[in-house]
């Protein structure tokens, strides 16, 4: 034991960080990745959400490799659970100083574990560590991961089947609120057992002693009610917030998988009243009503047979008036989910036009375009009230048939009762006759609220099937950690590539071939309409449904990792978003390891720090909603520097320069050169004096490629080119004659 100790120390000695950390934090990482190496998933330092230097913590690695496409879990685990396991594949222990080794086995009769660094391969000898050696450098976390058995979660159709499956996973909270209610039920009863025995025992036999006994056992139930009451209400407040953060969650990140084309064809208020909306009146059933409801029917459950002792005949009315009202809610709610529907489809086309008028305030602003738009809102808030007063006056018939029904429940049970005592005196106490309305009472609210329960399922169904309309679409690729991950030199080739746009007559793009070594720079030109932009959007992968064959230095696109072939790729568009925040941080826009320094050499290549270092806090500045204190010239530029920052090998300008100003254009074609250095880069542009110095300049017409040269040859030899030419440069042709 002494000599493993040794080695231990040893190891130890390896695993102290340098005065960053660096030695500690890279050897984490080598850890987990060589875990991960043994499932055959190879996972990439870009993919880790976390500054370069700063310490991975367990949450960090375990969305690392569930991104690399494994199941993982990070634990706390006591000595005894570590050395009980079982061990199919390795370990990660997360040592205390930063650094981590694997445990390759155990041994639990010797009381050992076996663990290796991360450097060693499987060949080399491991090392046995017993208890206390390991407990002076690790405290118990770990983290547990293995290949996927089965489809996740969030690729399973959004479904109310899926979503019980959530709710059931909290079934271990679930079961403690249930234990409480029980309890609760059965302390429920006793103040009705005390008025009965109060009302027979004490005041007809004016026994004192009883009062007395029954005052401090009304006093206990309280405080025990009280207490459990409590504690329920603090159970289902968690379960009911953890499902809802697993919803939001998920509906999100579907969100995020969903195709950049589906947000093209579908208003944004749209797609958030089929989801938002729609998730909050589920979120709101689930933690609600539902819950709710069940835990009333615990009280039922333990409530009936007490109310059959008391008194059989008057539990069989209330028993078939519940049965009446859950027979008309049943009867009304086939008709009542179809004005519903409506109600939502109406509310789902206001709330169209409310995002929409915010998203396009500014043009709403500089058209005055008030009147129209407040128009449109009258028209679709009336659409909306009109779908509501139907609905909610088709709810009051039910309610106008279960009131009566209620009210005997209620009162006429009691009437009924007083009659049979009269009639057979002995049948029922007054005592008894009192308990038994004071628990029927208690007995109608959770009948009456599971068949109320029935129409809120139909609703919350019709929920679920709009917000599945949307998270149910075909993701933009079917499993996120899949495809090759090779590194990038920025050869691009199209062979017989063709696509056609959904609901298009013809082609964008029609047997298009083309390719151009990397380091290229290359123009694409030719009319509106004849596939440029179609060319940029092939490249990042926004649609893979195209016919023929696109690479990436020889790889076929499609077999390429989406997120990885995007994080190696920089595009800039006609018009770009920006966050609100910090210049720096739109800069650098979350990469994982730059710093200050790279959003300045990258703002120096775009142009832009000239503007930047003119502003009062630099790169602090802070760009509101909307960016409305910059100029259009400005964000472009800003948004050039964003595509740069990451050093990408392939950068994409889709008419990147058309919305900039001379001064602003001037500087970005001055530093194009800068830009190109080491990198691909593909410039889309109608204007063609910016693509003079391409390395060549491919024109499209139509969606087939006319030519491919530079522009001293083209200028030459195509005639489409001749005439782009002539059109943008006949005022310099004139001067000249």
């Amino acid at each position: 034991m002494d000599e493993a100790a040794g080695i231990l120390e040893t190891v130890e000695e390896g695993l102290l960080p340098t005065p960053g950390g660096e030695v500690a934090i890279q050897i984490r990482l080598m850890a987990i990745a060589a875990a991960a190496r043994f499932h055959g998933a190879e996972l990439e330092r870009t993919d880790l959400r976390v500054p370069a230097g700063d310490l991975a913590s367990p949450a960090a690695l375990t969305e690392w490799l569930r991104g690399g496409g494994l199941w993982a879990k990070a634990v706390r685990l006591p000595w005894k659970q570590l050395i009980g396991m079982e061990l199919s594949s390795p370990v990660v222990l997360l040592l205390n100083d930063g650094s981590a080794v694997l445990m390759v086995a155990n041994d639990k009769k010797r009381d050992l574990v076996f663990i290796r660094h991360s450097r060693l391969t499987p060949s080399d000898p491991h090392v046995a560590v017993g208890r206390d050696d390991l407990a002076k450098v690790w405290s118990g976390e770990a983290v547990l991961m293995r290949a996927k058995r089965t489809a996740a979660a969030v690729d399973a159709p959004f479904s109310l089947g899926w979503v019980a499956e959530l709710v059931w996973m909290e079934r271990h909270a679930m079961r403690d609120v249930l234990l409480a209610s029980l309890v609760l039920s059965i302390l429920t009863i006793l103040p009705a057992l005390m008025v009965m025995t109060v009302i027979d025992q004490v005041v007809t036999h004016q026994s004192l002693s009883t009062l007395v006994l029954m005052s401090i056992l009304i006093c206990v139930a309280l405080l025990s009610e009280t207490l459990l009451g409590y504690a329920r209400r603090q159970l289902i407040l968690v379960v009911g917030a953890r499902v809802d953060a697993k919803l939001n969650l998920h509906v999100f990140q579907r969100l995020l998988r969903l195709p950049l084309d589906y947000f093209e064809r579908h208003q944004a208020g749209y797609i958030w009243s089929m989801t938002g909306l729609q998730i909050s009146k589920i979120r709101e059933f689930l933690t609600g009503k539902l819950l709710t409801t069940m835990l009333d029917l615990v009280t039922l459950i333990v409530l009936l047979p007490i109310l059959f002792v008391l008194q059989p005949t008057l539990s069989w009315m209330v028993l078939i008036a519940a049965a009446l009202i859950a027979g008309i809610i049943v009867a009304f709610m086939k008709p009542m989910s179809r004005r519903v529907k409506r109600f939502i489809d109406a509310e789902t086309a206001k709330s169209s036009v409310m995002v929409e008028t915010l998203h396009g305030i500014r043009t709403v602003k500089s058209l005055a375009l008030e009147p129209q738009q407040r128009e449109r809102w009258d028209a679709r808030v009336a659409e909306a009230t009109q779908a509501k007063i139907a609905a909610g006056r088709f709810s009051n018939l039910p309610q106008m048939l279960i009131t009566p029904i209620e009210g005997f429940m209620q009162r006429g049970v009691l009437l009924v009762g007083a009659y049979i005592t009269l009639v057979d005196p002995g049948t029922v106490a007054v005592g008894g006759l009192v308990a038994f309305m004071m628990l029927s009472a208690r007995v109608a609210q959770p009948l009456a609220s599971l068949a109320k329960l029935m129409e809120d399922i139909g609703e919350v169904r019709t929920a679920t099937a709009l917000a599945a309309s949307v998270l149910n679409q075909r993701p933009e690729t079917a499993d996120p950690a899949a495809g090759l991950r090779p590194r990038f030199h920025g050869a691009i080739a199209f062979n017989k590539v063709s696509y056609s746009y959904p609901g298009a007559s013809n082609p964008a793009l029609e047997r298009l071939s083309f390719g151009v070594g990397p380091g290229t720079v290359l123009g694409i030109v030719g009319r509106s309409g004849s596939g440029k932009s179609t060319i940029t959007r092939l490249l990042q992968g926004i649609t893979r449904d195209y016919q023929g064959h696109l690479s990436i230095d020889g790889i076929d696109l499609r077999d390429i990792n989406l997120a990885h072939l995007r994080r190696n790729l920089g595009v800039v568009l006609q018009e770009n978003f920006l966050f609100r925040g910090t210049i720096s941080e739109n800069i650098l826009a979350g990469r994982p390891g730059l710093t200050l320094s790279d959003a300045v050499h990258a703002a120096r290549l775009a142009g832009a720090a000239e503007f930047i270092e003119r502003l009062p806090n630099g790169y602090e500045t802070i760009i509101e909603e909307g960016s409305p204190n910059l100029s259009g010239g400005q964000r472009q530029r800003l948004a050039i520097a964003r595509a740069l920052v990451h050093d990408p090998r392939i950068l994409i300008l889709d008419e990147a320069t058309s919305a900039l100003d001379p001064e602003s254009e001037a500087l970005v074609n001055a530093n194009l050169a800068k830009m190109a250095a080491g990198r691909t880069m593909v410039i889309v542009s109608h204007r063609l004096s910016s693509l003079t110095d391409c390395d060549a300049i491919l024109v499209m017409d139509q969606g087939r490629v006319l030519d491919l040269g530079p522009h001293r040859e083209l200028i030459g030899r195509c005639p489409v080119y001749q005439q782009l030419w002539h059109q943008q440069n006949r005022h310099m042709l004139a001067a000249a004659q």
